[in-house]
């Protein structure tokens, strides 16, 4: 089956090397790497124990902060108790 993807330049880029240095096509390449990331979901969708996470109370996010921005959530994490 033909489809079209869309691939970073320097990701294509390099499983083009790969596909020359081994002597393989590169959608030979492709479908190789695709089918261990399927393999490796799969197996390890099989073995994952479930996770409990801890909760407590509280009236949710402080105001202002950004869960999107990861580097001002480190700045306010770094932030001593009680300052604002």
């Amino acid at each position: 089956m033909r489809t079209t993807i869309r691939l970073d330049d320097q990701l294509l880029k390099s499983a083009k090397r790969l596909a020359h240095d081994t002597g393989r096509s590169l959608t030979a390449v492709i479908e190789d790497a695709l089918r261990q990331t399927l393999a490796r979901r799969t197996t390890s969708k099989q073995t994952r124990k479930p996770v409990k996470l801890t909760t407590v109370s509280g009236h949710g996010v402080r105001a202002g902060v950004d869960l999107n921005d990861s580097a001002a959530l480190l700045a306010v994490m770094e932030q001593p108790r009680g300052s604002a």
